[in-house]
C-alpha cells in the first residue's frame, strides 16, 4: 500500500513538472492586420519596388485612397492583456500605420510608417460636412415641430 501511494505522488510530480515546463512565459497578443509590419516595410526599396512586390511582401492594402488609387494603407494593431491592477483589461502595444504611395509606373514613390506615437500628433481638422440627403425637408420639420409641441404638455 505505501508503495502505491509513492508511485502515484511520483507520477503526479512528473506530471506537474511536465506541464509547468511546457507553459511559456509570454504575453497573449491579439493581433489584427499585418504582423511585423515595420520589418516587412523595411524590405520594400523606394524607386526600385513595384506594386507586384509590394503584394508579394505585404499582401492586398486594408484600404487605398478615395481619390487616387496609387495610394495604399496597411494597418497593425497589437493588443495584449493588462497587468494585475488593470484588471486584464487590453493594452494596446503597437498600432502601426504604413502608407504607401506609387507613381503612374505603378514604382513606389513614397513610404511613410507612422507607430502609435505619430498617430497621436497627428491634427484632424473639426470641420463637419452638411449632408445635403439626410437634411430634413420643411414639411418634415415642421411635423416634427408639431410633434414636439403637442407630447410636451403631457
Amino acid at each position: 500500500m505505501l508503495f502505491k501511494t509513492k508511485y502515484h505522488s511520483f507520477v503526479f510530480l512528473i506530471f506537474l513538472i511536465v506541464n509547468l515546463v511546457a507553459c511559456q512565459f509570454q504575453d497573449p497578443y491579439k493581433n489584427h492586420g499585418i504582423t511585423f509590419l515595420d520589418n516587412r516595410s523595411k524590405k520594400l526599396v523606394i524607386n526600385k519596388s513595384n506594386i507586384n512586390d509590394v503584394i508579394q511582401i505585404l499582401g492586398q492594402p486594408h484600404s487605398r485612397s478615395i481619390s487616387d488609387d496609387k495610394l495604399w494603407i496597411y494597418i497593425e494593431r497589437v493588443l495584449t492583456k493588462g497587468e494585475y491592477h488593470n484588471l486584464g483589461k487590453n493594452i494596446l502595444k503597437s498600432n502601426n500605420v504604413l502608407v504607401l504611395e506609387f507613381d503612374k509606373y505603378g514604382i513606389l514613390s513614397s513610404k511613410n510608417l507612422m507607430d502609435k506615437n505619430d498617430i497621436q500628433k497627428l491634427k484632424f481638422s473639426q470641420k463637419e460636412t452638411e449632408n445635403q440627403i439626410t437634411r430634413k425637408s420643411f414639411v418634415e420639420r415642421f411635423l416634427s415641430s408639431v410633434k414636439s409641441k403637442m407630447y410636451s404638455n403631457r
